[in-house]
């Protein structure tokens, strides 16, 4: 039940602490009510495939936003801000949260808002996405997980004052259902570790599914890596739409 035509630009947005920033947004555009989606982008940054994602999302009846969480480390190509973010630790968890939750007011306060909002993250971003939906459970309607690493921390000494708790011990708050995606052959997420977030979701009663692929590694939907594999990746997006239009309507 796509819909081919939408708009999409650079709108700016109020994230954490009130610091405006940008985001890539896009919606379709014929009349009616859309439910919100917010993406999450991966350490590389704030680039072309994130782009490109939050305009699959409108495309499928979705309006989509991606807040640009590496605004505050200056300009540039996302390769050097990203480069710069990884030198300097990454972002702090209580920053993600609180441009999602920026993100996520901007969507509600659109005239096309149906009011329902769900958040999809990548990489880190699927790591941001589990957070998230555990630290604003009365906010978001649905969650995806694509490969979130270091959901599960094994390593407690890893942990600091940017990232204090692992996401997966916030699990208990987590109200929306979730949805996650994963490779076989990826090491961080490995297949230790989600056997190990599946077993905690299931344990606390929570609404979840997960789906893993064999001959796919981090990264598989990304067309833009060699890792991209589109039977798997084509295969993982008709899984993510059947849930976001099971749990937010399209």
């Amino acid at each position: 039940m796509s819909y081919d035509s939408l708009a999409a630009e650079t709108v700016k947005f109020r994230g954490h602490n009130g610091d405006e920033g940008e985001a890539y947004y896009a919606r379709p555009t014929r009349a009616g009510k859309f439910p919100g989606m917010v993406v999450i982008h991966h350490l590389p940054g704030w680039d072309e495939w994130i782009t490109e994602v939050v305009r699959k999302l409108a495309h499928h009846g979705f309006a989509a936003i991606s807040p640009h969480l590496y605004f505050r480390n200056g300009p540039g190509s996302p390769d050097d801000v990203g480069a710069r973010v990884r030198a300097a630790g990454g972002v702090a968890d209580d920053q993600v949260v609180g441009d999602a939750k920026g993100a996520i007011a901007y969507l509600r306060a659109q005239p096309n808002a149906s009011g329902k909002v769900g958040v999809i993250g990548f990489c880190s971003g699927g790591r941001h996405a589990y957070l998230v939906g555990c630290r604003l459970n009365t906010e978001v309607d649905a969650v995806v997980d694509c490969w979130g690493g270091n959901v599960v921390v094994d390593d407690k000494s890893a942990l600091n004052d940017k990232r204090p708790v692992a996401p997966i011990d916030l699990t208990g708050e987590l109200r929306a259902p979730l949805i996650g995606i994963f490779g076989n052959d990826d090491e961080n997420p490995n297949r230790d570790q989600v056997n190990r977030t599946e077993a905690i979701l299931k344990k606390l009663g929570k609404s979840y599914e997960f789906h893993r692929y064999d001959n796919a590694g981090h990264a598989f939907f990304n067309t833009a890596r060699v890792a991209y594999r589109p039977e798997q990746a084509a295969d993982g997006w008709r899984k993510v739409f059947a849930f976001l239009r099971q749990n937010l309507g399209a």
